[in-house]
């Protein structure tokens, strides 16, 4: 299945993966995911926010086992991160029936939209819109690269906007809920592992504000440089994640007007901060917050610049500084001990429960045990430890180690 999956939004140059929500081979993507629920005759379903769903049993009476994950991808992704997840799932549903299990509980395939987040900014969109974490007017208003609205990319894809929002109705279809997922690191030893918590993290958009000017004929000292101020941000960013042992990124950056000519008028950057410890984290976003509106404010960065054999004085537009805003956030997430536990026995070795381990990356599973409903996840091994690359990797014999593991957990649970 994941052969039938490499084509799909893959850059011949990289060989990585470009698979944007309601982009066309996410479009693509989900016409497989019915294509295979097809075929194993499953109840497929659609739910008001786009997350789809595949029923093995009715699920209307009973809440249901659901596993799954998500297709969509960051720019230039791997090939395992999400679909991995999926096609297990699938697969582990083809070993049960192999085996001639019956579940007595009803068994769910689900694939969430838009959990990277790459196209719109907001990570786990569609499991945050099901559980209500994100609000349906700010999901709406939220807009791509392009200036396109989610609600006007929802309507070219067939959708109807207006009707997304926390969904109590498909809530309650799920009891439990377990995700595969490649592990993101190299803290896993064996082939599967089980995960403890999912460490704090969010997203926060700094805009620093200058005056485009031309490149050629504007003076240093009478220039209001934002990328300036931006660079000191950065290299802070790195210091303070040390000095408060998480970790930050600045990953994206968006200059205007973006001219090889011109001084810049305005530079957003989207810094990601992520730790064991909730205060730390907060913390130095404050820290990062107050350095950058110093920076942006700093005499001495536009001035004692050697300009021609002299010194340039400060210069430029006033009002220059910078906005920050935070466009995401997830509280640790611990997920349920019972759960955890129970997994680690079953897919471990013997009396050797599997290795438990906590993750820094943010996963459906996470929002949906953040609503209250028991969730847990299994990693398989990556060797490597690269991800959201197009090195991301996983060997076949540990992809169908977790294969066998998912289905020996959903046997479990459905009995």
């Amino acid at each position: 299945m994941l052969e039938q999956l490499a084509h799909v939004g893959r850059d011949p140059a990289t060989n990585g993966y470009i698979r944007d929500a309601w982009s066309h081979a996410d479009l693509e993507l989900r016409e497989w995911f019915a294509g295979e629920a097809a075929r194993r005759g499953l109840d497929l379903r659609e739910d008001r926010n786009g997350n789809l769903w595949a029923w093995w049993g009715d699920p209307s009476h009973r809440p249901g086992v659901v596993t799954g994950s998500h297709l969509d991808s960051v720019r230039q992704g791997g090939a395992f991160d999400g679909p991995l997840g999926v096609v297990s799932a699938f697969a582990a549903l083809d070993l049960l029936k192999e085996r001639g299990f019956q579940p007595v509980t009803p068994l769910g395939v689900a694939c969430f939209t838009d959990e990277e987040g790459a196209r719109f900014g907001v990570p786990c969109v569609g499991s945050r819109l099901l559980t209500g974490a994100l609000a349906p007017e700010r999901a709406l208003a939220l807009t791509d690269d392009d200036g396109d609205t989610l609600a006007e990319v929802m309507t070219r894809a067939g959708r109807e906007p207006r009707l997304i929002g926390r969904d109590d109705e498909t809530l309650a279809t799920v009891g439990t809920f377990v995700e595969l997922h490649v592990e993101q690191g190299r803290a896993l030893h064996g082939p599967v592992g089980v995960a403890s918590a999912i460490w704090p993290h969010g997203r926060w958009r700094f805009d620093f504000l200058g005056q485009a000017n031309h490149a050629g004929t504007t003076r240093l000292g009478d220039r209001d440089d934002p990328m300036l101020p931006f660079a000191r941000m950065v290299l802070e960013a790195r210091a303070a994640a040390a000095r408060y042992g998480v970790v930050a990124t600045v990953g994206k950056v968006r200059v205007s007007p973006g001219n090889a000519n011109a001084v810049p008028g305005q530079v957003s950057a989207w810094l990601d901060a992520r730790g064991a410890n909730e205060r730390d984290v907060r913390e130095l976003v404050a820290e990062l917050t107050d350095h950058a509106a110093g920076a942006a404010d700093d005499v001495a960065l536009r001035g004692g610049i050697e300009n021609g054999g002299g010194v340039a004085a400060r210069g430029g537009a006033a009002g220059s500084g910078v906005d920050v805003s935070e466009e995401s956030w997830t509280p640790v997430v611990d997920f349920d001990a019972a759960l955890r536990d129970r997994l680690a026995a079953l897919v471990g070795d013997g009396d050797t429960p599997a290795q438990i381990l906590p993750t820094g990356a943010g996963h459906d599973a996470g929002i949906l045990a953040t609503a209250g409903i028991p969730s847990a996840m299994l990693f398989v091994r990556n060797p490597t430890g690269v991800s959201h690359s197009p090195e991301e990797h996983a060997e076949q014999a540990d992809c169908e180690s977790g294969v066998v593991a998912l289905a020996n957990v959903l046997e479990d649970l459905c009995r």
